[in-house]
């Protein structure tokens, strides 16, 4: 996303009244340094809210000029709002990319061809091969934990193993849902890890639960709308190089777990534009609730006060006060 700091917003309106000011002026003026303003000016230049003079007629060349904002603002605007949509379409294809594929190996007669898949049947066959395989790494796990708050007891139960994998070195990275942030148990567990040395982020909703070992070896589930079916292991190179540029794209835009949660321009928080969105889709209350780990009443109780927000007395017009606003 492109935006513009502080410094250079002060530049642009100061220029907006006196583009031939200099250098030196817009020192003077603003109290910055020659390295801030120089920054700033470079900034705007690549936001093309500046150009040089010399493509202006009449101006004398060398300088900068800035363009109008009525023409240059909108223009920027609508350049990150294309960014943005091409950000959700790439996010979205690695999705599909990867439902299709775990798809092919929930197919038995597809898994069967090599030994780079295999079929783990129940909780307990799941729960072994995670401890075997956890205790045998050797340099980085990344896990995706969608489903919402997991029982104190649970999180308990999985310190051993992970405390000894830290203490050997093992990068341990983890992306949670954003509402378990009000769960005391995941945050003290998420506390604890960061402690040890984990890293722990957050966002609104997860495409699936996955653990990735050493880059090599992958568990996901077999049904992903029921955990409790088994998992399957996943070997396979290709696979495991798309599940991994998954979690890497999904991590870069987590927010790490002590941060607060940040809203946008128009007041919303990304839990609260991942609903709408959703709904926007088909999603129910219930099935929404189940995508971003939070409960129906809790999914209610957001959605009447974006209705509140927007003036809207039905969800209807809530859809359309909020395409209106771009909020969709």
């Amino acid at each position: 996303m492109q935006e513009i700091d502080s410094a250079a917003q002060a530049v642009y309106r100061i220029m907006l009244t006196d583009h031939r000011i200099g250098v030196e002026g817009l020192m003077r003026k603003l109290g910055l340094t020659e390295g801030q303003v120089r920054a700033a000016l470079d900034h705007l230049a690549a936001l093309r809210l500046l150009r040089p003079s010399d493509e202006v007629p009449g101006e004398d060349p060398g300088g900068l000029r800035p363009v109008d904002p009525r023409v240059g603002l909108p223009a920027l605007l609508q350049y990150n709002e294309s960014l943005q949509q091409e950000n959700q379409l790439r996010f979205e294809e690695g999705q599909a990319a990867i439902t299709a594929l775990l798809a092919e190996y929930r197919d038995e007669s597809a898994s069967e061809e090599d030994n780079r898949i295999e079929r783990l049947i129940g909780m307990t066959t799941v729960q072994a091969r995670l401890e075997e395989l956890t205790s045998s790494i050797s340099s980085e796990c990344l896990s995706f934990s969608p489903g919402g708050t997991q029982s104190a007891t649970s999180l308990q139960a999985s310190r051993p193993l992970n405390s000894q994998a830290l203490g050997r070195g093992v990068v341990m990275r983890t992306i949670y849902l954003d509402s378990v942030r009000k769960d005391r148990a995941t945050t003290r567990h998420a506390e604890w890890l960061t402690e040890l040395g984990g890293q722990v982020r957050t966002v609104p909703a997860l495409p699936l639960r996955m653990i990735i070992f050493d880059r090599s070896v992958a568990l996901v589930p077999i049904d992903p709308a029921n955990t409790r079916k088994g998992a399957v292991q996943i070997s396979s190179t290709g696979v495991i190089t798309a599940l991994v540029s998954l979690f890497e794209q999904v991590w870069a835009d987590a927010a790490p777990f002590g941060a607060p949660r940040e809203r946008d321009e128009q007041g919303l928080t990304r839990q609260e534009q991942e609903l709408l969105r959703l709904l926007g889709r088909g999603y129910t209350d219930e099935a929404a609730g189940k995508h971003l780990g939070l409960s129906l009443r809790t999914v209610r109780r957001m959605m009447a006060d974006l209705m509140d927000r927007l003036g809207a007395r039905s969800r209807f017009e809530a859809g359309l006060y909020a395409g209106r606003r771009g909020w969709l």
